[in-house]
């Protein structure tokens, strides 16, 4: 999936990086404290908290973030935290998930509605573009850490699905409950990954110009800021001249 370096680097290009890192541990701090709480405190023995450390572990979340966040799940001191999916659509009919985690659904819903219709989107029922989507598991490595062919073997062997290479990352999939089973056996194989989590991968897409794209990206940004929500995945798709244009405007 090419678009995952080209999302990756427009939104470095951008500033967002920056900008959302400061989120980035909060929310990462609250998957964390979610999946030792609904589960055991102890990753080796929870794959969900397995994943989510890992994950703050390749984004640089520091240990003692990490650990206070399971502490406090197994302080019992830990805020009680609904998980929420909304589905959407953006300028030009893309369609959107936001996956949410809060502790007031109310708030969380206005929010994001609202961000929705002051950014050109109609918030609609749950189900109404999941079917454009596919949950998967979604392992990322860099280019250097092999060529092609060494990658997907490694992949095979672990287990995937597919892998999508390009001259910036090998991107490999899997069943989503194969997830943490296949992100160990490639870390034996390959080493430590740039990012192991689930997504959701468009199983179709929509095409946007230069217009249609900076509404949309406007969308998104607006409802990354929100603290309750924790992703948004679109189905956009758009030329190399377009993702271009974007990144130099």
């Amino acid at each position: 999936m090419a678009g995952h370096s080209k999302w990756a680097n427009i939104q470095h290009r951008k500033g967002r990086q920056d900008k959302l890192r400061a989120k980035l541990f909060s929310k990462m701090s609250k998957e964390i404290t979610v999946a030792a709480k609904m589960g055991d405190p102890d990753p080796d023995k929870n794959p969900r908290l397995r994943l989510a450390v890992k994950e703050a572990k390749q984004s640089s979340v520091p240990k003692e973030v990490i650990e206070r966040a399971i502490n406090k799940a197994v302080g019992g001191d830990a805020e009680s935290y609904d998980e929420i999916r909304y589905e959407g659509y953006g300028p030009n009919g893309v369609a959107i998930i936001v996956e949410a985690m809060t502790d007031n659904r109310n708030r969380t819903a206005s929010n994001v509605r609202s961000t929705f219709t002051k950014n050109g989107g109609n918030l609609g029922e749950t189900g109404s573009v999941g079917f454009m989507f596919d949950r998967k598991g979604q392992i990322v490595y860099p280019a250097s850490v092999g060529d092609e062919d060494t990658v997907m073997m490694a992949a095979i062997e672990a287990g995937a699905e597919d892998v999508q290479s390009d001259g910036d990352n090998h991107v490999v999939y899997c069943a989503p409950t194969d997830l943490n089973e296949v992100s160990t056996a490639l870390e034996e194989a390959l080493g430590e990954a740039e990012s192991t989590k689930l997504i959701w991968l468009p199983n179709m897409q929509t095409e946007m110009d230069l217009e249609g794209l900076t509404k949309l990206m406007k969308l998104v940004e607006t409802l990354e800021d929100d603290d309750d929500v924790q992703n948004v995945t679109t189905n956009v798709e758009a030329s190399d001249d377009v993702m271009a244009a974007y990144a130099a405007s």
